[in-house]
């Protein structure tokens, strides 16, 4: 098999030609593309081992082969990152904020004692694979390509220790909405019974623990009609965190308001776009605690005019309703507040190429 090499400063990737037959057929309805369930050809590997990175290689995708005693399996040494590309109205194709992806990456693997990836060569990596698989990028609006690095802990033993060998790989995803419901408002379960992360834990990283710990509560939630989980403080369960795959957004007094980063909860990219663009728009922003308790008087009160859940996938969420201590609390009588829909509007028409971006956010991605 024939390679070529791509070169960026002192970073290099091995780019492997695919063979007419390793190419998999694409879709021809972007209005049926789910969320991560289609992959495209590709994918990029490289591995870690003898103490140092090796060559980095963007080749066919296709399944690994691992020894069954390997550290991931065991000991859950793992992170991953979302993040997406968009195409833009002059076909072109962007990635949105990639660098705060690339340092949280950096972040969640010194936590998770793993090797650290160089942000400028995570973003170089993620170009490179997107550029090559531009084909797959579907063009409608909401639609766009899921970008998934990942890191996973391969050393084949059994023991309680960081591993000595590791894969950092990316796959990508043309994905359509998040939620099937599309941008329409969901109803939240609130949890006192369990919790997601307490200080000093793993909050603050995206690994795949996280998620697992969570799936419990979301088995709750959807006993009483909830696509998602609230989250409470660990301590005095009282304090309002995030929600299981977004952070978690209110407008009280037309100011928008969001738990502060303490070390428990992601910090989301969306998130700090949204704390960003709310001002520009004219709207207060505020990081601070916020009960469960103020949360429910302020939407009994009428205070609380909207909540919304951000994140990668689903972008910007409104929520129709909390259902807390066996009562449901109804929000905007359960419809989209303006507030949301003038978040989400400007947010993905600076995604999409349809606005101006005021904030540099965009990344260009060169064939």
């Amino acid at each position: 098999m024939t390679a070529n090499l791509v070169t960026h400063g002192q970073y290099h990737i091995k780019i492997e030609e695919l063979r007419p037959e390793d190419m998999k057929p694409k879709y021809t309805d972007e209005s049926a593309l789910g969320f991560g369930q289609l992959f495209t050809d590709r994918m990029f590997l490289q591995e870690y081992k003898n103490g140092q990175w090796q060559e980095a290689v963007i080749k066919k995708y296709e399944p690994f082969v691992l020894d069954p005693s390997v550290a991931v399996f065991h000991y859950a040494q793992e992170i991953f990152e979302g993040l997406k590309a968009y195409r833009h109205p002059d076909g072109s194709v962007a990635l949105f904020r990639p660098e705060k992806n690339a340092e949280r990456f950096r972040q969640s693997a010194r936590r998770m004692a793993m090797p650290e990836v160089d942000p400028e060569f995570f973003v170089f990596a993620i170009d490179r694979l997107v550029a090559l698989e531009k084909d797959w990028i579907p063009r409608s609006k909401g639609t766009s390509m899921y970008v998934r690095p990942t890191m996973i802990a391969t050393e084949a033993a059994l023991g309680v220790h960081p591993s000595d060998s590791y894969y950092f790989y990316i796959i990508l995803s043309p994905s359509g909405p998040y939620f099937k419901s599309g941008f329409n408002p969901v109803k939240i379960y609130v949890t006192k019974e369990y919790t997601r992360a307490a200080p000093g834990g793993t909050g603050a990283v995206k690994a795949g623990g996280n998620y697992a710990a969570s799936l419990i509560a979301n088995l709750d939630a959807k006993k009483y009609g909830a696509s998602q989980v609230l989250w409470l403080d660990a301590k005095e369960h009282k304090y309002v965190e995030e929600v299981g795959a977004m952070n978690m957004m209110f407008v009280i007094d037309d100011t928008v308001i969001t738990s502060p980063l303490t070390g428990t909860i992601l910090p989301g990219v969306t998130r700090d776009s949204i704390l960003q663009l709310a001002p520009h728009l004219g709207y207060k922003a505020e990081e601070r605690r916020i009960s469960i308790d103020e949360v429910v008087e302020a939407i009994e009160s009428g205070s609380l005019t909207e909540a919304f859940g951000c994140g990668t996938a689903a972008v910007v969420t409104p929520v129709g309703s909390l259902y807390y201590e066996g009562k449901e609390y109804v929000i905007n009588d359960g419809k989209v507040g303006s507030i949301t829909k003038q978040l989400y509007d400007e947010l993905t028409a600076i995604q999409y190429g349809e606005k101006e971006d005021p904030f540099g956010w965009v990344h260009k991605v060169e064939d």
